[in-house]
């Protein structure tokens, strides 16, 4: 180790990462003013413009300044396609380019993932710490919501026709209306919340980052290449300045905490000699400590989206073009409704594949938007509505290694989509379900006709082909890193999300979910990071 900096250069903790982890956990850590906190951020401040636009998601997706473009590797659940898989790269990581829908999942996923091992984990433990970052706008004020966090969460204010119709022709077909997913239940239709105030995207960064960076070292343009060890112990981290194109190194007498995501954390620990001992000595890395867990049980959601053509009602397709974007442009400056604000869905179906299932294992989200098939981006010019849909909890597992021992290469990412046959029945029956609850009574003087997959796709297998050829991720990668019991040798961290094997490492981010959970990855990665700074605080 050659750690030879500065008191400018040490720290009580270096945060490895400017996402949604890093940001409430800078916030946190820093609020003792004896501590001294630094992050790392491999990509540049978020000053690009289309950050506070909601539907900037679109552009930020393809830019490579802002966003990781990874690729996920060919498999027989893609039909062979590499799929596009973008990450993160600016403070606020992946919440500053993601569709801003606040969904904490089902209580059942917490529960089990403390009979998985993480102790403390349950749903009872985990709702203060989902209540301490949300200040929920305009929405009931009870047990299961908080209204003093740093976080805004809104209700859908953009109306349609059309989408008010969706809702009632679900709910006509038994599906109870639900006002709050997040609540006591999650089954139902009903509108999503989403993390959006006056039309304005809230990012971790704007959230939580801003407000401290008086007392925050944080470095941008600033790629974690190694973590450093000294017996054992994790000393320090070295970095790449994308500015400079130095390799620096900041000192932590306390910790390292690793907050890169459920993709880049992996890739770091073993550029760093943790993780499987045959995958370090293959590309000629020291081992640390063998741990096999590490870029293992890679889970993520993979969705289709069946496209219908409108009539009666206004789409985004037509609202983003000129004339109409003059006006939804004036809008969103006066802080109205319009379709710069709108959040990726605006409504949603929690429903059961099978009527046995104690509870729902499939999720639907309504855009009223459409892009052309197999072209993400790319608008279609016809008036259109999306209803993207996936299973909650699929079986299929992946990996994540290290394409060699150069840290500027991608890591190989393998999620095995559809590779366990549950999962392949689960996403032919959220096609058949799609089909009903858009052809409805209700939704009968707004539907024209269905685009994609389209009536010539018909039979079980033709729905699963469909699935294989044009699904796509949903950006819920996590799992690579999981929390567990001791006694498992598959597990990464404890329940305190210390890295086994080693000392003054954890690792706080989507990597040590033991499990997907039934919904987005946002809010509970916020969790995840308020229980881990009162762990890491003593506050247990």
């Amino acid at each position: 180790m050659s750690i030879t900096g500065d008191d400018r250069d040490e720290f009580d903790y270096v945060i490895v990462g400017g996402g949604a982890a890093g940001c409430v956990l800078a916030a946190r850590l820093s609020e003792d003013p004896s501590i001294r906190v630094c992050v790392l951020e491999s990509g540049p401040k978020d000053r690009h413009p289309m950050i506070r636009i909601p539907a900037g998601v679109i552009k930020l997706l393809f830019n490579p300044t802002y966003a990781w473009q990874f690729k996920t590797e060919p498999s027989p659940g893609t039909a062979m396609r590499p799929v596009f898989a973008p990450q993160g790269r600016t403070l606020g990581g992946s919440s500053s380019i993601n569709g801003m829908i606040y969904n904490r999942g089902q209580h059942e996923d917490y529960d089990e993932w403390e009979a998985l091992g993480a102790n403390g984990w349950a749903y009872n433990n985990v709702l203060p710490y989902f209540k301490r970052s949300e200040r929920r706008i305009g929405g009931m004020a009870n047990q299961y919501h908080g209204t003093l966090g740093e976080l805004p969460v809104s209700d859908a204010d953009w109306k349609s026709p059309a989408v008010d119709a969706f809702i009632e022709g679900v709910s006509e077909l038994g599906l109870p209306r639900n006002p709050d997913y997040n609540g006591p239940s999650q089954e139902g239709v009903g509108t999503l919340q989403r993390v959006i105030e006056d039309g304005r995207r809230v990012s971790a960064s704007h959230a939580f980052l801003r407000p401290v960076r008086s007392r925050v070292d944080v470095r941008v343009q600033a790629h974690a290449t190694k973590i450093l060890f000294e017996n054992r112990r994790a000393m320090g981290v070295r970095y790449h300045d994308n500015r400079t194109s130095m390799q620096k190194e900041v000192i932590a007498k306390r910790e390292v905490i690793v907050c890169s995501g459920a993709l880049n954390t992996p890739k770091l620990m073993q550029l760093s000699g943790i993780g499987p001992g045959s995958v370090l000595s293959e590309n000629g890395i020291d081992v640390v400590s063998n741990l096999k867990g590490v870029g293992r049980n890679l889970q993520d959601h993979y969705g289709t989206r069946t496209v219908v053509r409108i009539r009666n009602a206004r789409t985004a397709n037509e609202l983003s073009r000129w004339p109409y974007l003059g006006g939804e442009i004036l809008k969103w400056i006066l802080k109205q409704p319009s379709i710069l604000g709108l959040s990726s869905s605006l409504a949603y179906v929690f429903a059961r594949s099978d009527s046995a299932l104690d509870r729902p294992d499939l999720q639907f989200v309504l855009t009223p938007l459409s892009f052309k098939a197999g072209q993400f981006g790319v608008v279609d010019t016809f008036p259109g509505f999306s209803l993207a849909t996936w299973q909650h909890r699929p079986l299929s597992r992946g990996f994540v290694e290290i394409r060699s021992g150069n840290w500027r290469d991608d890591p190989i990412i393998q999620p095995n989509y559809l590779e366990h046959a549950a999962d392949q029945s689960a996403i032919v029956a959220g096609l058949k379900l799609s089909r009903r609850f858009l052809n409805t009574a209700s939704m009968e003087p707004f539907v024209e006709r269905e685009e994609t997959p389209g009536p010539q796709v018909g039979t079980d297998q033709e729905l699963l082909d469909f699935a294989r050829l044009y699904g796509s991720t949903i950006y819920h990668f996590c799992g690579t890193c999981r929390m567990g019991s001791e006694g498992d040798p598959d597990t990464v961290v404890g329940s305190d999300l210390k890295v086994r094997g080693v000392d003054g490492l954890r690792i706080v981010d989507a990597s040590v979910m033991p499990t997907v959970p039934s919904g987005n990855t946002y809010a509970p990665t916020l969790m995840i990071a308020e229980h881990a700074s009162d762990i890491i605080r003593g506050k247990r």
